[in-house]
């Protein structure tokens, strides 16, 4: 694959470098409804209506051409603060997810088996929980997969709302962006992704210079 010239962004399919993204995407519709396999948990936005798959497509931004990520802080599921600028200097992988999509189940052990595998390397997992109401539902998510980084309550997505579309669209649950360690987005997933996809694009974005 051709290097591109600095400050154009790339937009390539995870397949055209060799690693295929097959991903069972929840799209959720305008008004609210899931197509996952449940509907959102806990008095959510409507019932899942059956699966939709994709191909996952990434966004591999050059460094020039990356923008900050929006401001992140609020609440976690224990009702603590927490903050995406509290993260800052380290690369930041930061996963959309709620406990009613199959795909973000299908995907959760990945993510934190690479949680504890890259910590050393100074990276940092935040999760944004999303369209669950009963945060039970979603610690109850977290206690089956033995997720060990905190996620963002985010009930109505209102955080989601703060990224560019073309970078985040908040109507696909799951999504998985990376974050440099001068907080700009860096990578951009849609759709579920595996560990063994994953880790390719986080070690490039981790083997950057460090930031001055």
């Amino acid at each position: 694959m051709s290097v591109p010239a600095r400050g154009r962004r790339l937009s390539v399919l995870l397949a055209g470098a060799g690693l295929v993204v097959a991903a069972a995407g929840c799209v959720l519709a305008a008004g609210g409804t899931g197509t996952g396999a449940a509907g959102p948990a806990g008095g959510g936005m409507g019932a899942g209506t059956g699966a939709v798959t994709a191909a996952a497509r990434a966004a591999v931004l050059d460094p020039a051409a990356r923008r900050e990520a929006p401001e992140l802080a609020g609440e976690d599921l224990d009702g603590q603060p927490v903050s995406l600028a509290g993260f800052r200097g380290n690369v930041v992988v930061l996963n959309l997810w709620g406990s009613w999509c199959g795909p973000c189940r299908a995907e959760a052990d990945g993510l934190e088996r690479l949680n504890r595998q890259t910590r050393a390397e100074g990276v940092r997992f935040l999760g944004i929980n999303t369209r669950d109401r009963d945060r039970a539902a979603a610690r109850s998510f977290v206690r089956t997969h033995g997720l060990g980084f905190p996620s963002l309550h985010d009930p109505a997505g209102e955080l989601l709302l703060r990224f560019p579309p073309e970078l985040l669209n908040p109507q696909a649950i799951p999504s998985t962006l990376v974050i440099d360690r001068r907080g700009r987005v860096a990578v951009a997933i849609g759709g579920a992704v595996t560990e063994d996809q994953l880790r390719p694009l986080l070690t490039r974005v981790v083997e950057e210079a460090p930031a001055s």
